[in-house]
């Protein structure tokens, strides 16, 4: 009973992670490109022109989404490789020996 227990745990938080990041991401993509195009036209989507402050407002929302995607994206590189580099170049990343 207690490896079921202990197994069902572990799995709850494969798929929490697999939640995150499966979906997570993408969808921190898609706020991304939604600001993104608040920032170029008005935000009611017509001619009207939007003020100067809640484009950059917008803007800066679609970069900030973007970083953080590219953040994740490289990180989970480096968590794949972590063992190639520690072993080739020396570089101990998230705790390899």
């Amino acid at each position: 009973m207690h490896a079921l227990l202990t197994d069902l745990r572990e799995l709850w938080r494969v798929t929490l992670a697999a939640l995150i990041f499966g979906a997570g991401l993408p969808a921190i993509f898609a706020v991304g490109i939604r600001f993104q195009s608040l920032a170029r036209v008005g935000v009611t989507g017509t001619t009207d022109v939007a003020p100067l402050s809640r484009r950059r407002a917008a803007a800066a929302v679609a970069v900030l989404c973007y970083a953080i995607v590219l953040a994740v994206v490289i990180a989970g590189v480096l968590f794949v490789a972590k063992a190639f580099l520690a072993s080739r170049l020396g570089i101990h990343l998230f705790g390899q020996e």
